[in-house]
């Protein structure tokens, strides 16, 4: 079994939260890849060099500007800073972004209907990498930028990033993919935590978004734990960072 995670910009924003995350995933046992975003700090920084952050259905657009600073804060500093951390907690880690060992190839968001800029859309991941670095005892850490032979560097969502990683190792390992953030999963109520909703089924998920109970950010979020199921991945959980040692959180079936 190999275990995908992904943790959330709030969790990365978060020293503390992020720490305690760290430790509880150094202590989950057997094969694991971490895949992370950048957070508020991405935005931080663009405003700071006085570039424009567009948001649109919660995904980043990309001009060639803020394609500098993202790569510079996901694959740079965030990637970097996290792989240290596990460093010191006794795990053997690597940092990588899509580019290194052409890990994860990508095309060019096409501009229509909505143009995103220096997008990606994975569409291989060199699994035979993955699988000798974690032959070899090592615990990979990936950073959401992409890579195209044509054009160079491409911001990704880094939960679409998550489900292509497990989709594709799922063709011979069992895989299992969980998306960690500061909820304790999919709620009826963003301001309940105890209004969890424990299971969502596809057809659940069409009437959740008809009544606006999920929108912006956990959409991708589901539809990649949607297309991660399609693709073969046993099991998706949508949870707290602090409960990825009980497993508390909302599974999609």
């Amino acid at each position: 079994m190999i275990k995908v995670f992904k943790i959330g910009g709030n969790v990365v924003d978060n020293p503390a939260k992020l720490d305690s995350f760290l430790t509880d995933f150094a202590a989950v046992e057997g094969a694991k890849i971490l895949i992370h975003g950048g957070g508020k700090i991405a935005t931080q920084i663009s405003k700071s060099l006085g570039i424009q952050t567009t948001m649109i259905e919660g995904r980043r657009v990309t001009d060639a500007d803020t394609l500098g600073v993202v790569t510079m804060v996901y694959a740079g500093g965030v990637n970097k800073d996290i792989v240290s951390r596990l460093q010191r907690k006794g795990l053997n880690t690597i940092g990588l972004c899509g580019a290194d060992g052409c890990l994860i190839e990508s095309h060019k968001r096409k501009p229509a209907p909505i143009d995103y800029g220096f997008v990606g859309d994975p569409y291989r991941v060199n699994t035979s990498l993955l699988e000798t670095l974690a032959g070899a005892g090592y615990t990979m850490v990936v950073a959401p930028i992409t890579f195209d032979k044509e054009c160079g560097l491409l911001n990704t969502n880094a939960d679409t990033v998550a489900a292509s990683v497990a989709v594709a190792l799922a063709a011979s390992n069992d895989v299992e993919l969980i998306f960690c953030f500061e909820k304790s999963g999919v709620l009826r109520d963003v301001n309940d935590e105890n209004s969890l909703i424990e299971t969502i089924t596809r057809e659940e998920l069409a009437q959740l978004k008809a009544e606006g109970v999920v929108a912006d950010g956990m959409l991708p979020k589901l539809e990649n734990s949607f297309k991660a199921i399609d693709g073969g991945v046993k099991r998706v959980t949508i949870c707290s960072a602090e409960n990825i040692a009980n497993g508390r959180g909302t599974v999609l079936m």
